[in-house]
């Protein structure tokens, strides 16, 4: 704002003008970005990968150009399929009690990169069993849990694991039937 010129007017006389000069500065900046799977910026281009090669050019306040880098990291979203096998019932993440087999429920957690990671669950549900052993027996009878009964009984149980890998309860349905003794007296004449 010091500069000055001096000119002749159309009158012919000195005329002096002062210059008061504001100078406004193209800008540079650089636009920092994290998203998941994909990003749509400025530009309106829609990335999905990252990029640190994208600048837009708009007018700013001072109505200079002004120029911005794209600097975008692109994060994935993840899946994964979490296989279980249970017996009757299974809670999973996300807090239901199944008692099917399922492959369609799914969980939505966030990722190692702050992204989504959706889990799928793959459940076989296997079921324990119920079954009764019904036996009869004389006098005594030794059963699967070891037991060496001697009188009936229908309330002993035997757990054990099935196949499937699921308890099995046998239940015990037995009739014990004594042997008897007995005296023949005879009385006989010549012969018997």
């Amino acid at each position: 704002n010091s500069a000055t010129y001096v000119y002749t007017s159309a009158a012919g006389c000195d005329s002096i003008v002062a210059l008061d000069l504001t100078i406004n500065y193209s800008t540079t900046s650089t636009d920092i970005q994290v998203a998941c799977d994909s990003y749509t910026w400025l530009d309106g281009v829609t990335y999905t990968a990252s990029n640190n090669s994208a600048t837009y050019v708009y007018t700013s306040a001072a109505g200079c150009d002004s120029i911005v880098t794209l600097d975008l990291t692109i994060n994935n979203s993840t899946t994964s399929t979490d296989t279980q096998v249970a017996c009757d019932s299974f809670t999973w993440l996300d807090g239901m009690t199944y008692t099917a087999s399922n492959n369609t429920a799914t969980f939505t957690s966030t990722n190692a990169a702050g992204c989504d990671n959706v889990a799928t669950l793959d459940l076989t549900i296997n079921y324990s069993t119920t079954s009764t052993d019904i036996q009869v027996a004389c006098d005594s009878y030794t059963w699967l849990d070891g037991v060496t009964y001697t009188a009936s009984n229908n309330t002993a149980t035997y757990v054990y694991t099935s196949a499937s890998g699921c308890d099995s309860i046998v239940a015990l349905d037995l009739t014990i039937n004594y042997s008897t003794t007995s005296t023949d007296i005879q009385v006989a004449c010549d012969s018997y």
